[in-house]
């Protein structure tokens, strides 16, 4: 079991730390009240909230099911405990409310248990499952109640990405509309070798198939471009999906994914070497892929059942001391939504996926921070949400962002809590985006006084800033924070943080096995305390702050920040 991490611990760490101190020089301590409002963020509470949360009676948390109503209730519950209040401005006249409905388009996908390729006299099946049986997984999010694509001719569009900027562009020459793109997962090396951005997502290329009028879009799937085994891939992309209401923008019939070595053998259907493919879609002197028809056709009949349901957001509100500065927020965010039950059952084994570290734990270190907070008084307020949906595509921060309870451009900071840290103090802190914005001055500053070096993303190959709800703030110009303790650990040799994440994605993450311990046993979240700490701090040094923060001149957002509404 862990310790206790209270105040003790805290004031411990900034004595007992020096060797770790990010300047050689002496760094400017935590202010007394800064220290007296992180000394109230302890590990027992965050276990306390990721036991209840992680546990079988919410039944994995998925959008609009009874557990995720349960989740709903408990965490707008522990905030009205803190003394905090409903976070939902009235509307026509009523009261204010800890509950911003969050409408969505349930899709569930008749999907055939096998799909056929076709060229010619030659005929490839591949099964659609059960779990990781299937070599290539299909559905629907499209506004269609019918999936009808007959004899589609599959082309080869590279990474299908099309950036001007980088005079990069997959489907020049090429018309795909009314045929099924086959696309590689990840991007060129537009910011280094193994760094993954917004154009190596699969959100991202699915959107840009659809733009250019695609029938459909299979992803080719490695482990090392999408940084997650198969059976991620497997249970992640089920039968049942969500979307927002329509909006006008573009979507696919059907999407999906293949697995490499059955992309092999369709390649070698059309009489090609997908590794040679790969490879001239990787030249970065080519600038795109130039299409290439396959010669192969893909049929598939599938019924969708669309139906609308209602999930929700939850925000709490600590309104800000300053009366000219109170209307502009500091943002903590977490998604309370995980995967739901395995369908079908499997006898025997466990059906639950309880999402404990994605993301129960989350919410957990949110409603820690919320509660340490509660006592102090920044000038600007603070805002607690917890997304619904950030599983189904970050769907409950998208509405949030654009239906925001504060004006985007009065937003000071989205600081975003998905997965803590469970295996102990760190002697660095990895912040995603390290570099964006004026933030990164803030974050440094508070970990060196927790005797902490910061760095980027560890693992640049994983595009993590963009995959998750911290990016749909950044979309509308919120400048964020999304940090998490390590891969260094304090009396662990080199190298054992990276193998504790590793091990967690290739067994653990979007599996059942992601648990809770039973009680009285518990992570080690020593780490996860001293990183809500420096979470809380930097929320409450930009409260305080007498400016906004901004993002670098030339970042991707620093337009969507001038010319976000107030």
């Amino acid at each position: 079991m862990h310790g206790r991490t209270g105040s003790g611990f805290f004031v411990l760490v900034l004595l007992l730390r020096p060797a770790y101190a990010a300047e050689p020089a002496a760094v400017p301590a935590l202010s007394p009240p800064e220290r007296a409002a992180a000394s109230r963020v302890t590990a027992e509470e965050i276990s306390a909230h990721t036991r209840f949360l992680a546990d079988d009676l919410l039944e994995g948390r998925f959008p609009g099911t009874r557990g995720d109503e349960l989740a709903v209730h408990y965490l707008a519950s522990e905030m009205e405990a803190m003394g905090l209040l409903p976070g939902v401005p009235s509307r026509d006249g009523g009261a204010p409310s800890w509950i911003q409905p969050v409408p969505l388009v349930r899709h569930v996908s008749a999907v055939p248990d096998q799909i056929a390729f076709v060229r010619g006299a030659e005929r490839l099946s591949l099964p659609t499952g059960p779990g990781t049986d299937a070599k290539v997984v299909v559905r629907s999010l499209g506004d269609t109640d019918h999936v009808q694509v007959r004899d589609a001719e599959l082309v080869f569009v590279g990474y299908g990405i099309v950036a001007p900027e980088k005079g990069w562009d997959d489907y020049r020459g090429v018309d795909v509309r009314g045929k099924v793109v086959v696309l590689l997962n990840f991007n060129p090396p537009f910011a280094g070798d193994g760094v993954r951005v917004w154009y190596g997502r699969w959100d991202y290329k699915y959107l840009e198939a659809a733009r250019h009028g695609a029938a459909g879009a299979l992803l080719i799937h490695t482990t090392e471009s999408a940084s997650y085994p198969w059976q991620v891939v497997a249970t992640s992309n089920r039968k049942v999906g969500f979307a927002l209401p329509p909006d006008g923008e573009p979507r696919l019939p059907f999407e999906g994914w293949i697995a490499h070595d059955a992309a092999e053998r369709l390649f070698a259907m059309a009489g090609r070497k997908l590794d040679a493919d790969e490879a001239a879609a990787r030249d970065v002197k080519a600038r795109g892929a130039r299409g290439i028809p396959l010669g192969i056709t893909l049929s598939l009949d599938m019924p969708v059942r669309r139906e609308r349901i209602e999930s929700a957001n939850v925000v709490g509100l600590l309104p800000g001391s300053d009366p000219e500065l109170r209307s502009e927020a500091v943002v903590f965010t977490a998604h309370h939504d995980h995967l739901g039950l395995r369908s079908p059952a499997v006898e025997g084994q466990r059906n639950v996926y309880s999402g404990a570290l994605d993301n129960a734990s989350g919410c957990a270190s949110v409603l820690a921070i919320a509660r340490a907070a509660a006592s102090a008084a920044p000038r600007r307020s603070l805002l607690f949400l917890f997304v619904t949906a950030e599983e189904q595509g970050l769907l409950g921060s998208r509405w949030f962002a654009r239906h925001p309870t504060v004006p985007a451009g009065r937003i000071a900071a989205d600081i975003n809590s998905d997965v803590v840290n469970r295996f102990g103090r760190t002697s660095d802190l990895a912040m995603l985006g390290l570099g964006k914005s004026t933030l990164d001055a803030e974050v440094a500053a508070v970990a060196a006084a927790q005797g902490r070096t910061v760095h980027g993303d560890p693992f640049p190959d994983r595009g993590s800033f963009y995959r998750s709800d911290n990016f749909e703030f950044a979309k509308v110009g919120v400048p964020v924070v999304s940090v998490v303790g390590g891969p260094t650990y304090v009396g662990r040799p080199p190298g054992w943080g990276k193998e504790q994440v590793d091990r967690y994605v290739a067994q653990d993450y979007h599996q059942t096995t992601d648990t809770y311990p039973p009680a009285p046993a518990s992570w080690d979240l020593g780490g996860a305390v001293e990183d809500a700490q420096l979470q809380l701090v930097v929320g409450l040094r930009v409260a305080d702050a007498p400016t906004l923060p901004a993002w670098k001149p030339g970042d991707e957002f620093e337009q969507a920040r001038l010319q976000a509404a107030r």
